[in-house]
């Protein structure tokens, strides 16, 4: 696990190496064991590397034999050793035992293919002195991050937004369009940045820079999930064959020559995921919890049952609202965007007492959006068929009676009944197609549009974040709207939000996170699941929770999701109520640039009053101000 960085000029000339080394620097944190460079003429390639595999002998730049292809990465291959055996007998000889020296022999055979091999979380740059000709490719399901701007005759890129912006001559201008996604989304998708010209290479995406075309640089996708054809063999055969491919998935991210250790939510996909890990130990695991005062919100008793089962040496963590304000500010840091997930606050903090005792975790990142685990999945249905009443009854009648409701009150289980209910004037207003927009968005379009200044009202289609998730949707290599739904939202919600959370909490600790369910060879396999495998009735992953039914303790095994719920509410309502407001209101602040101030100045007043829950709205902003501050 490291981070990486590079300056590429469009001819060959010298390379600013103060500049390289400042970008280096600025992601140190991702990789505080050693660093590394290569700078020859026109190409500046650079490292800071978390040493995990072949600690001695591992640092990068790796170079092939000839050192005509030199080569950095962000990452782990966990295949490397089937891939260094077939190589081997191919007549490459190796001069390390890390698996980041296998890419530069992978592209000496297969060319750019060579990503099609690879098996883990990744972003590489790997630079042909040859062919004068630079490829990076991030994986398939983009836990690893990469950035870059093409700029001046140079091309810049990064692990993290932060470097990069160290290396430019000037900061660019805020991209409004990312922003108005950022309320949708609470994030900013991919390939957008908060500023103009700078871009996210996509997961499953490929660049290549090549001095000798006109037009030098290109981005293509080389992978995509298809959810046909349906396998069709019976029930306890997917079940074998889910719990084979799962534990092979585990055992594969189990190599590590530093001491490793798993994040324990209490939750269905990391419960499976310890589990499997004391299975395939000799030596008790090291699980790591995060909860809160509120017990209504803190999964601490699950996580306790799980350890317990598994005698792990278990640690646990507390949260309290004391350490939110200075938290928020180093997230800010870390991110180098709007970023409003909350739950990045109490995985920050689980991430630093980890590091305190192992340098690896697993965790059960991407079981929901695999198995299908969110609510959303069975609600969709019902909402779809709410949405095919009469008119005057869904757009006047009952959005009518839902404003008389009562004010909503935290729930930590996804949303209780009554917040379920004031969406349904939500879900007639957003397309069907864009489900997590429906359910989930903290801004609605209305809300959203009164928000935005007069001037960039009409400057901003208001439906951006509608559009985007419709076409993630329609171009889904599937047939029901379910399996349509779980794709836009393996390629948006969980590269975009989840991933970026997981990624930059835990680097921020220099620790590694490793996900095996974000296999993408288990991906490709569940994809095919026939949806009754998936979703039966009101029950999410189905199939998964039957294949280790006899793993889980039963009080886990049939809770309802949770997720990291945080209570926000309340904490906005107490004790950091005076807090949010100063930012939020302080007429210094870049939000008085963008926003009106009525809209902003009646949110906080409903829900100092308790006429609404706004919680989450008022988390999104008090980031967006910190962050725009930060980055005038």
């Amino acid at each position: 696990m490291c981070g990486i960085c590079g300056i590429i000029h469009h001819k060959p000339r010298p390379v600013d190496k103060s500049a390289l080394e400042g970008m280096n620097a600025a992601i140190s944190h991702r990789g505080p064991d050693s660093d590394g460079f290569y700078i020859r003429p026109g190409v500046g390639l650079a490292m800071r590397r978390l040493a995990i595999i072949d600690l001695q002998t591992g640092d990068q730049p790796i170079s092939n034999e000839d050192e005509s292809i030199w080569v950095v990465q962000n990452g782990e291959i966990y295949n490397f050793p089937e891939l260094r055996d077939d190589l081997e007998k191919r007549g490459h000889t190796f001069r390390t035992n890390t698996d980041t020296e296998c890419i530069v022999h992978l592209y000496e055979e297969f060319g750019d293919d060579c990503v099609q091999h690879m098996r883990g979380m990744f972003v590489f740059a790997l630079w042909d002195a040859k062919a004068e000709r630079l490829l990076i490719a991030r994986d398939r399901m983009g836990q690893k991050p990469l950035y870059y701007t093409s700029q001046n005759g140079k091309l810049y890129f990064s692990s993290e937004l932060t470097s990069l912006l160290v290396a430019l001559p000037h900061k660019p201008e805020i991209h409004l369009p990312s922003i108005d996604f950022y309320l949708s989304l609470q994030y900013i998708p991919e390939p957008l940045t908060p500023y103009d010209g700078i871009f996210k290479l996509p997961a499953a995406h490929k660049l290549t820079f090549e001095r000798s075309k006109v037009q030098r640089l290109n981005v293509q996708r080389y992978w995509q999930l298809n959810y046909e054809p349906k396998w069709t063999v019976p029930e306890a055969e997917l079940i074998e064959e889910l719990r084979t491919r799962l534990r092979e998935a585990v055992v594969m991210r189990m190599i590590s020559d530093v001491p490793l250790g798993a994040h324990l939510s209490g939750g269905i996909d990391s419960s499976i995921i310890v589990a499997l890990m004391a299975q395939a130990s000799s030596q008790p695991v090291k699980t790591f919890s995060v909860g809160f005062e509120e017990a209504s919100f803190s999964e601490l008793p699950y996580a306790q049952s799980v350890a317990e089962r598994y005698a792990t040496d278990h640690h646990e963590f507390t949260l309290t609202f004391g350490d939110i304000p200075a938290t928020i500010s180093k997230l800010i840091t870390h991110f180098g965007e709007p970023f409003a997930d909350p739950s990045a606050i109490p995985l920050y903090h689980l991430a630093r007492l980890t590091r305190q005792n192992v340098t690896v975790a697993l965790n059960g990142d991407g079981g929901d959006e695999a198995f299908a685990g969110y609510h959303r999945y069975w609600l969709d249905l019902w909402a779809n068929r709410y949405s095919s009443l009469p008119v005057i009854l869904t757009e006047k009648l009952i959005p009518t009676l839902t404003r008389m409701l009562p004010n909503v009150k935290d729930s930590p289980v996804g949303g209780n009944l009554v917040d379920g209910i004031k969406r349904l004037e939500q879900l007639v207003d957003i397309d069907s197609r864009a489900s997590i927009l429906r359910w989930g968005s903290y801004f609605s379009p209305a809300r959203k549009s009164r928000l935005w200044r007069q001037e960039y009202q009409a400057a901003l289609e208001n439906r951006l974040a509608e559009s985007f998730l419709v076409g993630k949707f329609e171009e889904a290599l599937a047939e029901s709207f379910m399996d349509r739904t779980l794709y836009a939202d393996i390629h948006s919600y969980l590269p975009g939000d989840l991933l970026v959370k997981a990624d930059r909490m835990t680097m921020a600790h220099s620790l590694e996170g490793r996900s095996p369910f974000l296999d993408h060879e288990l991906a490709g396999w569940a994809a095919r699941l026939p949806e009754n495998m998936k979703v039966r009735g009101r029950v999410g992953k189905y199939l998964l929770r039957k294949a280790f039914a006899e793993d889980l303790p039963p009080r886990v095994h049939t809770r309802r999701k949770q997720g990291f719920g945080i209570p926000l509410g309340d904490w906005f309502r107490g004790p950091l109520s005076d807090w949010a407001r100063d930012v939020i209101l302080n007429p210094q602040s870049p939000l008085d640039q963008l926003f009106e101030s009525q809209p902003r100045q009646q949110l906080l007043e409903e829900h100092a009053a308790g006429r609404a829950n706004h919680g989450k709205r008022i988390y999104a902003l008090v980031v967006l101000s910190l962050w725009a501050s930060n980055h005038q």
